[in-house]
């Protein structure tokens, strides 16, 4: 196979890279205000469960699986498909 009609993968364009990364941010910010910035009276408003916890870790995990999948699974571009017409 040469080097031209080898497909190229999407890399940093993957769309699921893009979620993966909205999602961890969100994750982040989640888990730290559950862990530095939650008071006893949030607690009490979610009947007794850190919320922004427990919903920061749910959102690194399926970033994690996000992440897994874009690195088993990688898309694969065309080269007819990546190349401008002329």
């Amino acid at each position: 196979m040469t080097e031209s009609s080898r497909p190229r993968k999407a890399g940093a364009f993957d769309i699921r890279l893009i979620i993966a990364l909205l999602l961890g941010v969100y994750g982040v910010v989640l888990t730290v205000m559950g862990l530095a910035f939650t008071s006893d009276a949030d607690r009490e408003k979610a009947a007794g469960v850190n919320i922004n916890l427990w919903a920061g870790i749910g959102l690194l995990v399926v970033t994690a699986m996000f992440v897994l999948w874009t690195v088993l699974r990688p898309l694969a571009v065309p080269q007819a498909a990546a190349e401008p017409a002329e």
